[in-house]
């Protein structure tokens, strides 16, 4: 069966280059009208281009709709403003890929302070701003298809990026409280981690692995995660034909009684409370508290 966007409006931050430029011309092709938003600068944020509306052209050029949006998403009135404009043009918005991005890439002791601040703000600030743009929009269509764009580094650590890992594993937080509050109004929230050779990775992947790791690759896993059949509150990894899941777990771990309720008593039990044979995946943070309950409901702590 055929994955169309026909009447389906897009809007993909960072989509004058690389993944966002991919995910735009194949939401464009499948039917989608897009908003390619990018501010064209370079990857550490600065500088300026028309990369956005060459994608236009290529968009147009194939027989697809698209306009081209040059707003910073650090800024919510720019975006609100974005949002208005593809209402004005198309009737509304379905589809938000929060794709923008920097690096400020240095080891956290050499880490100037406003070089963490402003990556955490472009990815994360960013999508929060994109995202609440859209969101009444989407809750009065009972539609909306959101995709958050997560990191390896956020969910796994990289040395030289305490930025960008802050900020990307925040992305994959927001979408957990967002799956939940969307979730009556038809509004699906997931993450993507993707593995692309793109201006973000020309100086991190050798030579011979670069071509490999095309965005081209990437499409299929974001495309299905912002269709109409998409799950929610999903983490995917993909790139260069590689696609998986990652998950956030707990365990059930020990309940202590009073007497063993000290820093002793915690190091004695560690190999126990961090022991990961009976993991499982929260559906929501009440969860935890949940587990906690039932181990003391279970030890007779609580009647």
């Amino acid at each position: 069966m055929t994955i169309s966007f026909e009447n389906r409006v897009a809007i993909v931050t960072g989509a004058g280059g690389g993944l966002g430029r991919a995910y735009a011309l194949e939401l464009a092709k499948r039917g989608a009208k897009v908003v390619v938003n990018d501010l064209g600068g370079s990857r550490d944020g600065t500088g300026h281009s028309d990369a956005a509306l060459k994608v236009v052209d290529e968009i147009k050029a194939a027989g697809g709709e698209a306009m081209s949006n040059g707003a910073s998403v650090t800024e919510y009135e720019q975006m609100v403003e974005m949002v208005a404009k593809a209402k004005e043009a198309w009737g509304g918005v379905h589809i938000l890929i929060n794709n923008a991005g920097i690096l400020r890439d240095k080891s956290f002791t050499k880490m100037d302070p406003a070089d963490f601040e402003l990556v955490v703000k472009v990815h994360l600030i960013g999508s929060a701003f994109a995202t609440k743009a859209c969101w009444d929009t989407m809750r009065e269509q009972n539609y909306g298809r959101i995709l958050m764009t997560a990191s390896s580094t956020g969910l796994f650590g990289n040395f030289g990026q305490a930025n960008y890992g802050a900020a990307k594993l925040g992305l994959a937080g927001l979408t957990k409280t967002l799956y939940l509050e969307g979730a009556k109004n038809n509004i699906k929230v997931n993450t993507l981690s993707p593995v692309a050779a793109t201006r973000m990775t020309e100086d991190i992947f050798p030579e011979q692995a670069f071509a490999r790791f095309g965005p081209e690759n990437v499409v299929p896993a974001a495309l299905y995660l912002v269709s109409e059949d998409s799950p929610t509150n999903a983490i995917v990894g993909a790139g260069a034909g590689g696609f998986h899941c990652a998950y956030v777990t707990m365990n059930r771990g020990v309940f202590l009684p009073p007497e063993e309720r000290t820093v002793e008593g915690f190091a004695a039990h560690w190999a126990e409370i961090s022991d990961r044979k009976d993991d499982f995946v929260p559906q929501s943070g009440s969860e935890q508290s949940q587990v906690i309950l039932a181990a003391m409901q279970k030890a007779g702590a609580v009647g």
